[in-house]
C-alpha cells in the first residue's frame, strides 16, 4: 500500500489532479483498493476459506493494512481515536 501510494504521489507531483465527485485522488486511491476486495461470503464458505485458504478473508485484507497507514487517516481526516485506526505507537510499518 505504501509503495503504491508513493507512486500516486509522484504522479500527482508531475500532473496534479483535483477532486472528482467530491473525492480527492488520495481518497479515490484507498476506495479503489477497498473495492478490489469487496465480497460477500456465506458463513460456511468463510469457515472453509479460513481452514483451507492461504490468504486472510478480504475484509481483513483491507482493514488490517489500512489501520497501519497514516496517509489513509489523513486522506479521510480520521480522528486519532477512530475505531479502524491503530494508535500511532502501535502501527506496523514493513516497508
Amino acid at each position: 500500500m505504501n509503495i503504491a501510494y508513493d507512486g500516486l504521489q509522484r504522479a500527482l507531483a508531475r500532473q496534479p489532479a483535483g477532486p472528482i465527485d467530491g473525492l480527492t485522488p488520495a481518497q479515490r486511491f484507498y476506495i479503489s483498493y477497498a473495492t478490489i476486495w469487496r465480497s460477500k461470503y456465506r458463513t460456511e464458505m468463510l469457515i472453509n476459506q479460513l481452514r483451507t485458504g492461504q490468504h486472510s478473508p478480504p475484509r481483513y485484507r483491507v482493514l488490517g493494512p489500512l489501520a497501519n497507514v497514516p496517509a489513509f487517516a489523513q486522506a479521510f481526516d480520521c480522528p486519532s481515536d477512530a475505531p479502524m485506526l491503530r494508535p500511532a505507537g502501535q502501527q506496523i510499518s514493513i516497508w
